[in-house]
């Protein structure tokens, strides 16, 4: 018996050993392909994720609502380290709840965009009276951008430069802009939520039904309306194109631009395609009006191989703005319309024009119509 207690000894002996050399040879095959696997995270790809697709509305909806919160972008997605990169990872500014911000862009004397000013440069008066700077940033900074767009019988044979454009308006932006897409006619369409998919935007401007009336103003409400209440970036802008009198709407034009002057409104870019149309000093007149107001510009081109250069002028305009913040010496919450001036001067620089919004609407009390 003692002889196999030896031997049992001894197997158990070889078996432990066996057992010991196999995983000091095994473990390092096995962890192998767990550490492969978490590799890639260490090199991701070159292409960022990309949103996932907003749902379109149908031809047949309601004008634009408020929205379903939308998924977050390829940017937003990238977790960044930037203090003005809120926690979904979105650009916004940090300011004060009383500050106003405006967006400004500096010409010389030859329309030349000045980008090298620093903030003693800048002067800011509201009702005349001068106000003093919080914050100033000149930097490329991302935009919550609406593209509206004249889907009357008119543009039928206008739409593929006019999409072409717009596409290449985006492009020439900022990556991290935030883009939707309004269709109009008699009706106004938002085609396309908030995104940055080129491939989405450009489904949502092939949606063209082009017939029907002009319905210009009640669109730049709805659009305007829609930036107000479902943007997240601070800076906001419209891409308007047309190529004729409105003749549709419900809204007036004074009522579009006391909308789009509320507290933090959009810019207005407006391109007027207006050719042979019979009342073109009136159309003109409107986009000028909107454009003037909100800080933005107008373009009338005399052929349709202009718009695509306009778009990546609109591009640039936006790219290369001042962010000018100031606190006013007049309550915020006694409400009603204030005047914005802004003048820069600087040595080594001749007469410069600054290019901002001409007023705002302030918000006033809580409860209170920013429009009142």
């Amino acid at each position: 018996m003692p002889g196999r207690d030896i031997t049992r000894r001894r197997n158990s002996a070889a078996k432990f050993l066996f057992l010991l050399l196999f995983v000091i040879w095994a473990g390092p095959q096995l962890a192998m392909p767990a550490r492969a696997q978490a590799a890639p995270s260490q090199n991701p790809p070159s292409t960022p994720p990309q949103s996932a697709p907003s749902t379109p509305s149908p031809q047949n909806d309601a004008k634009p609502v408020s929205a379903p919160s939308v998924a977050p972008t390829a940017a937003a997605q990238k977790p960044q380290e930037d203090q003005n990169l809120n926690d979904q990872g979105v650009f916004v500014f940090k300011k004060d709840v009383d500050e106003v911000l405006l967006h400004a862009t500096v010409q010389d004397d030859k329309n030349h965009i000045v980008t090298n000013l620093d903030r003693t440069a800048f002067s800011v008066f509201e009702d005349g009276k001068p106000q003093g700077i919080v914050s100033f940033h000149h930097e490329d900074i991302p935009v919550a951008m609406g593209i509206v767009i004249d889907n009357s019988g008119s543009m039928r044979e206008k739409r593929n430069k006019v999409n072409q454009a717009a596409l290449n308006l985006v492009r020439s932006s900022n990556p991290k802009d935030e883009v939707f897409v309004v269709n109009f006619n008699d009706e106004y369409y938002l085609d396309q939520d908030f995104t940055n998919d080129l491939l989405l935007l450009k489904e949502a401007l092939e949606k063209i039904n082009a017939s029907g009336g002009t319905s210009l103003y009640d669109a730049v409400v709805a659009s305007g309306e829609h930036l107000k209440r479902n943007a997240r970036l601070d800076k906001k802008v419209l891409f308007v194109v047309t190529d004729g009198e409105d003749n549709a709407s419900n809204e007036t034009l004074e009522q579009a631009v006391k909308q789009l002057q509320e507290e933090n409104g959009p810019s207005v870019y407006a391109i007027g395609i207006l050719g042979d149309e019979e009342h073109p000093k009136r159309a003109r007149r409107a986009l000028e009006i909107m454009a003037q107001h909100t800080g933005g510009l107008a373009f009338f081109p005399k052929t349709l191989d202009e718009v695509d250069a306009i778009s990546r002028t609109v591009a640039h305009d936006i790219r290369n703005q001042y962010t000018i913040g100031y606190k006013p010496t007049k309550p915020r919450g006694a409400g009603g319309f204030r005047t914005v001036h802004v003048e820069a001067k600087a040595k080594g620089h001749g007469k410069m024009v600054v290019r901002t919004k001409s007023g705002y609407y302030a918000s006033g009390p809580p409860g209170a119509s920013a429009s009142k």
